[in-house]
């Protein structure tokens, strides 16, 4: 049997960042929407919601869209939480994870089967490898919860094909069409959903020499760093204006 009601919660990972679209509501397309729409092929009246909102931080995701997400008694739950706190200067990771641990036990308490994502290992990133140690901690707490509270894990730090910047946006903070395949991919295969999803193809990769990778690196700054750090000082966030961009149940076309 295949799941009917899916509904997926988050940030903008699982909003669907970095894969445009601009065909669909926030412009976006993103792994869950592929994933919903080969689980919408395998039964009849199948319903999907997303109610991820980039920039959201872990408790404002469980305040805000989990008491919606189990009032639509979905069979099919997926969050991924966390990543936004921490990146801020300070984290208490113990409390964070507790209420990561609350929501888990909330959610599986439903009947849902819950799909969970490990961080994604930033090791190989000059510009996030500071915080790979907070990630580590984080993603052993999570794998302790998911344990006992019979969760499905989706192992982002062990795919490693993800660090080639190839399947990541301009930002370097989101993934590209490619990336959000990938994760659709592993979700599917740890669910044991057949499909017919497949790698997509990746562009060449940049040869630059010094001169041109420091004006790109600056670039990237200039555009992407500077706004992001700016938004943290002054308590704002890119989802501020932002609305679920699927708050309800509906089918998939």
């Amino acid at each position: 049997m295949g799941f009917q009601r899916y509904v997926a919660l988050g940030d903008s990972f699982t909003e669907g960042v970095g894969d445009l679209d601009p065909e669909r509501p926030n412009g976006v397309r993103g792994w869950a929407d592929r994933v919903a729409e080969v689980l919408a092929t395998r039964v009849d009246d199948f319903t999907y919601a997303n109610l991820a909102i980039r920039g959201r931080k872990l408790d404002a995701i469980v305040s805000e869209q989990l008491s919606p997400a189990l009032a639509m008694a979905p069979d099919l739950v997926t969050i991924y939480a966390g990543a936004n706190d921490i990146m801020r200067p300070r984290v208490d990771l113990d409390r964070l994870m507790e209420s990561y641990d609350d929501a888990l036990a909330r959610l599986t308490a439903s009947g849902a089967r819950v799909v969970v994502f490990t961080a994604f290992d930033t090791g190989g990133s000059a510009v996030y490898a500071p915080v790979r140690g907070r990630f580590a901690l984080y993603n052993e707490l999570l794998r302790q919860s998911v344990e006992e509270h019979g969760a499905t894990l989706v192992d982002f730090w062990r795919m490693r094909e993800l660090r080639d910047w190839r399947h990541w946006d301009r930002d370097r903070m989101h993934l590209n069409a490619a990336g959000h395949q990938r994760i659709a991919i592993a979700v599917l295969d740890r669910l044991d959903v057949p499909h017919t999803l497949a790698p997509l193809p990746l562009g060449q990769l940049e040869q630059l020499d010094r001169r041109a990778r420091l004006a790109h690196d600056l670039d990237w700054v200039r555009t992407h760093a500077v706004p992001w750090v700016h938004r943290r000082l002054t308590g704002r966030s890119s989802g501020d204006l932002v609305s679920a961009r699927r708050p309800t149940l509906t089918p998939v076309e």
